[in-house]
């Protein structure tokens, strides 16, 4: 590719927003193959380019930062995709979108995720009895019964034959204690070890508890005796905008209980504080203190909430850590103070003691898209691509570690392409073999480009070319030494058609000379081939050269065979070869067995093949399309149809005198593709046109033309009468010749169909062109009366 090329391809990848680390994926895409990447990377490297595109990346990564967090904050990208586009309020959108960035918001706006109790779990040992809860109690052992009681709304149980059990608050321990005492006085198998009483929870009952504070949907919820505090922000949606993730109370009872930490859930999956809640439990979620953002080559970026006392290390230990191509050396801070804003830049050793101040922006930079010790070999060499600068490396040992030079690399001129020391392109050309020997010795750069290029790519595409009565005619690859009976065994060999005599060669002609007075535009040469394409001394003494074009012509006796077709009223209908070229039509009549008793000579057609371009299809169409109108049987529509579409033309014959007189100028001589039909003999008459009843009559000798106009009714007021025309079964076509002043209409015979046209539409004389008219009669009466006057 040129420079320029190369220039056009890096406006196309900027305007994509693809960044120079980003060519190997859109390489991939767009099919180029991995071998010319590392030339691609190259040469956009020498042109300058890769700096345009990193600046690109870098300018769209400012750009753009929150729609790029926005992607990588969340893996719930259709909740909040949809979430978004129902927002119409611009301050509703941006709110959203901030929440969207927090850290944790995904764990309640993923539908994969989940935080609803599991039901079928063990009773916990802590968990307290209240009304409405089912216990089971089984008795086993020498005695067996099974009771399934409900806890009355006074915390009572009612065990038959025993009577009401108080469990209100007692844990499950507890009350299998208690119940077991009283189930003892009934079943003296208890007190000696040989019933026992096994107490488990059945259905729980349901509490309320209150959420408020910074929630999304702050109220009352009626949730499962088993809910922990997770249920409870789940099924409320979570701390809202100004909501903290780090401290979130359960008050029971007018008295904190615990501290709920989402950040310990989400970094170390530590739900310690996860306590299970109690009916009429408050869930409080504190506005938060203290947010900061981390943006650029973190793992997680996102908008984190600090505590008290935590540093920047910590907030990044939230976010993952650095990705791989952070910069770590300095992390750029933006930070609002009480009057404006300022930037601050914080080293890697004050990383950990770093101190926090809410709405601080914290930017990890990527490291320079540049090599400390890289150069490039590309083109005619064993091995190209980067390589290490190693102290006092020549172009002799870049090649040599690229292992030597391709057999076509060009010896005499090979280029160094250069960034000097502002980075402005340089380019120094060297002796290939005189480096590769010693006698040239270049030191290398860092990021020099070493192009060694190859012969093959410094000229046009060496091809000849074959055509004619040959297999594969085309182009083939030019080889040295090659002969015309070597490039026809590439073309597949020869046709059946083809002729060994007079073989063509064309061969261009290379004169540089300005002077020149030679007019020819080519060198031909004409050669003999044998069957076997054995060698030729003629030919073989004439070696092709690039861009020779042979031409093998065809055998000037070789014809293919020719087929008619004849169908109809013949004794043998079907598919005949031509015999001679002198075989007319009278000889296949007499091949087919002539014709049948009930067969119309008269009326036979000749469709013979004509070539037809899309401008007189278009024509016939148009000319044909009245004609499609007025015709009545659908076979005969699509007889014309075929006509058209099978670029026939329909030949008036008179099969009748051909067969009287064979080999009369009557009788054509045949083509391939002509079809000959030989119709029944008719009995009918068609009449269109501008008659008050078009249609079919019975055929009679003794009626004539007028005769057929009457029985369908005569002529209408608009039939022009004087261009009536018959059309003949066999094509023919007569018209209405003007005999004094006398229409004297043709001769009717049988399958005729008879057409009357219809006469131009005369318009009269509106009023402003009748006034026209007379004002210019008057005009010119006025000056013949001048004239005559003067005259005078």
């Amino acid at each position: 590719m040129s420079d320029d090329q190369i220039r056009q391809l890096a406006a196309r990848m900027k305007q994509s927003n693809v960044s120079f680390d980003q060519i190997d994926e859109y390489a991939q895409q767009n099919g180029i193959p991995p071998g010319e990447v590392a030339k691609l990377k190259a040469r956009l490297q020498q042109l300058g380019l890769d700096q345009q595109l990193t600046n690109q990346s870098k300018k769209d990564s400012s750009a753009e930062d929150n729609e790029e967090t926005d992607r990588q904050v969340s893996d719930s990208t259709d909740y909040w995709d949809q979430k978004l586009r129902r927002i119409n309020s611009k301050e509703d959108y941006e709110r959203a979108l901030r929440r969207k960035k927090i850290f944790g918001t995904e764990l309640f706006n993923n539908k994969n995720l989940t935080f609803e109790p599991n039901l079928r779990m063990p009773t916990p040992p802590n968990y307290r009895i209240a009304a409405n809860d089912e216990l089971l109690i089984d008795v086993y052992g020498y005695s067996e019964v099974q009771h399934q009681l409900k806890v009355s709304p006074d915390g009572y149980v009612r065990i038959p034959y025993v009577g009401p059990v108080y469990v209100n608050g007692l844990t499950m321990e507890e009350a299998r204690v208690r119940i077991t005492k009283q189930l003892s006085s009934i079943y003296g198998g208890i007190k000696t070890g040989n019933t026992f009483v096994q107490i488990s929870l059945g259905s729980i009952r349901s509490i309320r508890v209150l959420l408020i504070g910074e929630v999304e949907q702050p109220g009352t919820y009626s949730l499962p005796s088993l809910a922990t505090v997770a249920n409870a922000l789940y099924v409320s949606g979570g701390p809202s905008e100004n909501g903290s993730f780090r401290s979130i109370q359960v008050i029971r009872n007018g008295q904190p209980v615990a501290t709920f930490d989402l950040y310990d859930f989400l970094s170390h999956g530590d739900l310690t504080n996860n306590i299970v809640l109690q009916d009429q439990d408050i869930v409080k979620v504190n506005p938060y203190k203290t947010r900061v953002e981390l943006m650029g080559e973190v793992k997680r970026p996102a908008i984190f909430e600090a505590k008290d006392g935590e540093s920047l290390q910590q907030i990044l230990d939230y976010a993952g850590g650095y990705t791989d191509r952070a910069y770590h050396e300095v992390i750029k801070a933006i930070r609002v103070t009480d009057r404006q804003r300022e930037v601050m830049n914080v080293p890697a050793d004050q990383v950990a003691s770093f101190h926090l101040r809410s709405g601080d922006k914290y930017i990890i930079d990527s490291v320079v898209n540049r090599y400390t010790n890289r150069i490039t070999i590309s083109g005619a060499v064993y091995h190209p691509g980067d390589y290490a600068l190693e102290d006092g490396m020549t172009i002799a040992d870049l090649i040599k570690k690229a292992d030597g030079v391709k057999e076509e690399a060009a010896m005499a001129r090979g280029i160094i392409r250069r960034l000097q020391a502002d980075y402005t392109p340089a380019m120094i050309n060297f002796n290939v073999l005189d480096a590769i020997n010693g006698r040239q010795n270049i030191s290398l750069q860092r990021e020099d480009s070493v192009v060694i290029y190859s012969k093959m790519d410094l000229r046009q595409l060496y091809q000849v070319t074959i055509g004619g009565e040959v297999n594969l005619p085309g182009r083939y690859l030019y080889a040295d030494s090659m002969h015309l009976e070597d490039l026809i065994l590439l073309a597949g060999g020869l046709r059946d058609a083809a002729s060994l005599k007079h073989v063509e060669i064309a061969r261009r002609i290379r004169n540089n000379s300005i002077d020149s007075v030679d007019s020819r535009m080519a060198i031909i040469q004409q050669f003999d081939v044998n069957a076997d394409l054995s060698n030729n001394p003629g030919a073989a003494a004439f070696a092709l050269q690039p861009f020779d074009e042979i031409v093998i012509r065809k055998a000037p006796s070789y014809v293919q065979q020719a087929n008619i077709q004849i169908d109809g009223e013949v004794m043998f209908t079907g598919k005949y070869t031509i015999n001679t070229k002198q075989e007319r039509i009278s000889d296949a009549v007499r091949r087919a067995g002539g014709l049948r008793p009930e067969a119309y000579p008269e009326g036979a057609v000749l469709l013979r093949k004509t070539f037809v371009n899309e401008s007189d299809s278009a024509f016939l169409t148009n000319k044909l399309e009245v004609f499609y109108n007025k015709l009545q049987d659908s076979s005969d529509i699509e007889r014309v149809r075929n006509v058209v579409q099978r670029k026939e033309q329909l030949l008036g014959i008179n099969l009748d005198q051909i067969l009287k007189n064979p080999g009369s100028k009557y009788d054509l001589l045949l083509e391939e593709g002509d079809i000959l039909k030989v119709p029944k003999k008719l009995q009918t008459v068609q009449v269109f046109g501008e008659i008050y009843f078009p249609k079919k009559l019975r055929f009679d000798k003794n009626t004539d033309f007028r005769d057929y106009i009457r029985g369908a009714g005569g002529f209408t007021s608009q039939a022009l009468k004087r261009r009536s025309y018959i059309v003949y079964a066999n094509g023919e076509v007569k018209n209405t010749r003007k005999v004094l002043f006398f229409n004297s209409y043709p001769k009717v015979k049988p399958g005729a169909e008879i057409y009357v046209p219809t006469k131009k539409d005369r318009k009269g004389l509106s009023g402003p062109e009748a006034i026209g008219i007379t004002s210019g009669l008057a005009s010119v009466a006025l000056i013949v009366i001048t004239i005559l006057d003067r005259i005078k």
